[in-house]
């Protein structure tokens, strides 16, 4: 490994390291915060999908820290157990981030429904990309390290998509906590300082997935010449 691919992969390692560290402290923090109003994550969920018309969507508990989703497959909010059962900004924000996603699944979002499109193919690329960049060096084939080399270019595309559909439920959460006057005002800005955080690291994820695919290609064209 030479010395501009050692950079490469410690800039990415750091990036890594420290988007995860940011939100993770600004999710222990609010998580602290309590609400003026005394309502939970699940009653917020619960709410919002109901005044947008999608009472059919059911609000489950599930066991992860920061392991909130929508399912569009089963249609299914998710919520961690700290955000289903909490009373905090926390928990208000992340519920209302992952109803902006059954909302976004309802309205048709075009980048929801490409995400959607794309997933299957991701989840290969996930699974097999560095399984062949690793067979191709091992076993001297260029061809197959530049395969593997697509299938990650294939993860950075899914990470592109996804930030825009991140991006907007953090837009949608805070005008739904607004909308429903769940939070006040300072509150308020409080959620979009952690919906913001939130939201880097996406950002940081489509950095070190660029910066890897680099290092992957300078280390394949240093070693043909």
């Amino acid at each position: 490994m030479d010395f501009v691919s050692l950079i490469l992969m410690v800039i990415a390692v750091i990036i890594t390291m420290a988007s995860q560290f940011y939100v993770t402290s600004k999710y222990n923090f609010f998580k602290t915060k309590k609400l003026k109003k005394d309502i939970t994550g699940v009653e917020v969920a619960r709410k919002i999908l109901d005044n947008n018309g999608l009472k059919d969507i059911y609000v489950t508990e599930t066991e992860g820290i920061l392991s909130d989703h929508y399912d569009p497959n089963r249609k299914v909010v998710r919520l961690s157990k700290d955000i289903f059962n909490g009373n905090t900004i926390a928990s208000a924000s992340v519920a209302a981030h992952e109803v902006g996603h059954a909302v976004q699944d309802k309205e048709g979002y075009f980048f929801i429904k490409l995400r959607g499109i794309f997933f299957p193919l991701v989840s290969f690329a996930s699974k097999f990309g560095y399984v062949a960049i690793l067979i191709g060096f091992l076993a001297n084939i260029t061809d197959l390290i530049w395969v593997g080399i697509g299938m990650e270019i294939i993860i950075l595309l899914f990470q592109l998509i996804t930030l825009p559909v991140e991006f907007d439920a953090s837009k949608r959460a805070l005008v739904f906590l607004e909308k429903e006057d769940f939070l006040e005002k300072e509150e308020l800005e409080d959620s979009e300082s952690m919906l913001r955080a939130a939201a880097l690291t996406y950002v940081a994820s489509v950095a070190t997935t660029l910066l890897e695919i680099l290092r992957l290609v300078l280390i394949l064209t240093g070693r043909d010449d």
